[in-house]
């Protein structure tokens, strides 16, 4: 919105500064986070107060878990207030990219939202039934990947972009619109799936997301693109506004969600953040990079199937519990320990991703 304050310049004044993504994507970094510290607290207050006796913790979790009992969840509500809030005033809105991403955003909340609701009001851990979950998560993953594909280049429509190799598309047709819908669904579902312990999904979803707002910026420019080896996607750039904001409102969250959590993120936010990032892939056409930027999230996704299927198989289990961050627990790991350990993978796997930029 603050984009439009440019009519007001003459090429040499302060107005002249909200041209340039770089700046606003400044400015939706520190409204974003100044967001998450001025909402924060009387958000979990109300949130505390509405929900009485907080998250249902799983019978069978680890033990340690029982402590947590009581804690509020639906913390993802500060998160996608921040990124929507910030995003909206310093991002263009005349950029489709941005509308795609928001709106993904935006619907797999309100899914998360709706589960956390009924986990909460219920006092135990359905929520909403999984294959509804699925098939509203497949509608609006499938809305997305079509306006997605309507605004890339004519070159690029229906491509898989292959990481390195950049005159290596492979033409997947008809096949674009529910192999999108699955990077979609499956980040969103992934993120889920991380969301175990406190702080552990939000700092990887905020280095990939990072990692992502870069690849946008990158490709969105022409001259980047010619030098990085990368296809160029018109528009893109604008996508680094509202990753900057996710980082800001993810480190407003992490403030209070850092252990002992004060609040946990919930569906709402693993969900839609999940959603965010699948979309943003589509976006750039960089879904094979966020497999190794999101690789974290993969591995978490992998170890559930892999836990289930090997059971219904055998009877018997690969890990002492899925996901895997609770593999680690059972084996005696402590909580912080899982956590910044996990970071740390995450922040080496956006480096190999970053790195997928320049082959030359």
């Amino acid at each position: 919105m603050l984009f439009w304050l440019t009519a007001l310049s003459d090429g040499g004044d302060v107005f002249n500064l909200f041209r340039y993504i770089t700046f606003r994507a400044g400015g939706a970094f520190m409204t974003a986070l100044l967001f998450g510290f001025l909402f924060g607290r009387p958000l979990i207050a109300v949130l505390r107060k509405k929900q009485g006796k907080g998250q249902p913790i799983r019978d069978d979790g680890p033990e340690g878990h029982f402590a947590k009992a009581g804690t509020p969840t639906m913390g993802g509500l500060l998160i996608v207030g921040a990124l929507v809030t910030s995003t909206l005033l310093w991002a263009r809105w005349d950029n489709p990219f941005m509308w795609i991403v928001l709106g993904v955003t935006l619907a797999f909340a309100l899914i998360g939202f709706a589960d956390d609701y009924a986990k909460v009001s219920k006092q135990n851990t359905a929520g909403v039934p999984g294959k509804v979950r699925l098939l509203l998560g497949f509608i609006i993953a499938g809305v997305a990947a079509f306006f997605a594909t309507m605004n890339h280049p004519d070159m690029l429509q229906n491509q898989l972009a292959v990481p390195v190799f950049k005159d290596l598309l492979v033409n997947l047709g008809v096949l674009f619109i529910p192999f999108s819908i699955i990077v979609i669904v499956g980040s969103a579902n992934a993120v889920n799936l991380t969301d175990g312990l406190d702080g552990l999904a939000i700092m990887p979803v905020m280095i990939a997301g990072g990692t992502l707002g870069i690849i946008a910026y990158a490709v969105g420019r022409v001259d980047f693109t010619d030098y990085l080896d990368v296809h160029y996607v018109p528009g893109t750039g604008e996508l680094l506004i509202f990753t900057a904001a996710l980082f800001g409102g993810g480190l407003g969250f992490l403030w209070y969600n850092a252990p002992p959590a004060a609040v946990f993120m919930g569906d709402t936010g693993s969900l839609a953040l999940g959603g965010a990032l699948g979309a943003i892939a589509v976006a750039t056409k960089h879904e094979l990079v966020l497999a190794i930027v999101g690789g974290l999230f993969v591995v978490e996704a992998l170890s559930v199937i892999v836990q289930v299927l090997y059971f219904k198989r055998t009877g018997k289990r690969v890990f002492l519990m899925a996901p895997i961050h609770h593999h680690y627990e059972k084996k005696g790991w402590a909580e912080p320990q899982i956590v910044i350990r996990f970071w740390i993978i995450s922040l080496i796997l956006a480096m190999i991703g970053l790195a997928t930029l320049k082959v030359r």
